[in-house]
């Protein structure tokens, strides 16, 4: 497959992403204004901005997503519940949650696993749940099968490699391990890898390990995505190109 072809399918699988912490206004109608023109799969953009983005892109089959317990995966699941029915009730179509990875590297995997349970059941029926591992801090391979099980356990409708916050984002190696523990679940379970992606040729390498595993037709966007702020440019770039 060529690097159009790889751009144009990366593009319908992308999560167009500002999480930037001097987003404003302007910077997130600009960046729904590129989300209709390329057609991808959703924004990701941090709470305050859901209903701005529900004006803005209503009725264009292009998702909502937002983060909570973003960056650092705090423990306070209270918290983390209220801003889930906040953004839910502002429209929010997705929900991008990290798992408290320090906790539960502390060994309280109670802790992880009843905030992922509590998030989903307000999203249930209302927003997809995708559980953020930050692989980078998991590290080892064990951790990371573990970690993906936990999630996937307590609900999780998919997994995210990583918040794009820490030094070590998403890794191939990672990916692998996720979606060999994804192919093993006994129910439907995404799979989106975002932090440090900015090339079609990084992206096509996990093109390659989800259709070698899950195969081609499950590499949809219902199950996989991209979540990234300048991959945009790269796949446009590669389609012009050509």
């Amino acid at each position: 497959m060529g690097a159009r072809d790889v751009a144009q399918r990366v593009i319908q699988l992308l999560d167009l992403t500002n999480l930037s912490d001097d987003a404003d206004e302007t910077a997130i109608d600009r960046l729904c204004q590129r989300a209709m023109q390329a057609h991808v799969a959703a924004v990701c953009i941090w709470p305050r901005f859901v209903t701005r983005c529900t004006r803005f892109l209503d009725h264009s089959g292009i998702s909502i997503a937002t983060v909570v317990n973003f960056p650092h995966g705090g423990g306070d699941i209270a918290d983390v519940l209220e801003q889930t029915r906040r953004v839910v009730a502002d429209g929010a179509d997705e929900v991008d949650l990290v798992m408290p990875y320090v906790s539960w590297l502390r060994g309280d995997r109670a802790l992880a696993r009843d905030m992922i349970a509590g998030t989903k059941n307000i999203c249930d029926g209302n927003a997809l749940l995708k559980v953020i591992l930050e692989t980078g801090r998991l590290r080892t391979h064990e951790r990371i099968v573990e970690a993906s099980r936990d999630a996937i356990a307590a609900g999780a409708d998919f997994l995210k490699t990583s918040t794009g916050k820490i030094r070590v984002s998403a890794t191939p190696h990672a990916a692998k391990i996720m979606l060999m523990t994804i192919h093993d679940a006994d129910r439907q379970v995404g799979f989106k890898a975002a932090g440090g992606i900015r090339t079609v040729r990084q992206a096509s390498n996990y093109l390659r390990l989800a259709d070698s595993i899950m195969g081609s037709a499950w590499v949809r966007p219902e199950n996989f995505r991209f979540g990234a702020s300048g991959l945009l440019d790269a796949c446009q770039q590669a389609v012009e190109k050509e």
